[in-house]
């Protein structure tokens, strides 16, 4: 029997200046949220991965390794890798994973000269956006 799964649409940019692991795991991170990739649906293997994206085996290991190890996705036996169950974790646990990025953000957005209420309105346009309908 052949099993085919499907990859979702992962946009990766060579010449971004971010590696392409690092955009993989956001692209699916994204796709998570956004609702293209659901709880409990199948992620393709490391070769279905690298052919898909033209990516190297090892990269697309990698990615696959990362989207585990923070708990994106989960290997069950004899069934492979699939989307993981989101955690249940208390408030102040999500916030702290999202600590970095948002100083990140806060700084560009400062350099930039934009005001709170430009990128409150920046970041509410893309909360709308990702959300699944």
């Amino acid at each position: 029997m052949c099993y085919s799964t499907h990859v979702t649409e992962l946009t990766l940019l060579p010449e971004s200046g971010t590696s392409i692991c690092d955009q993989a795991v956001y692209a699916a991170k994204k796709a998570l949220i956004s609702g293209q990739m659901r709880p409990g649906e199948p992620f393709p293997s490391v070769r279905s991965l690298s052919q898909t994206l033209k990516i190297n085996p090892n990269t697309a290991h990698k990615i696959i390794s990362r989207l585990t190890a923070e708990g994106v996705l989960t290997v069950k036996p004899g069934i492979g890798t699939i989307v993981a169950e989101p955690p249940a974790e208390n408030l102040s646990g999500r916030n702290s994973l999202l600590k970095n990025d948002l100083e990140r953000v806060v700084v560009e957005a400062k350099r930039a000269g934009l005001k709170l209420e430009e990128l409150t309105a920046a970041l509410s346009y893309h909360w709308t956006r990702l959300s699944p309908i």
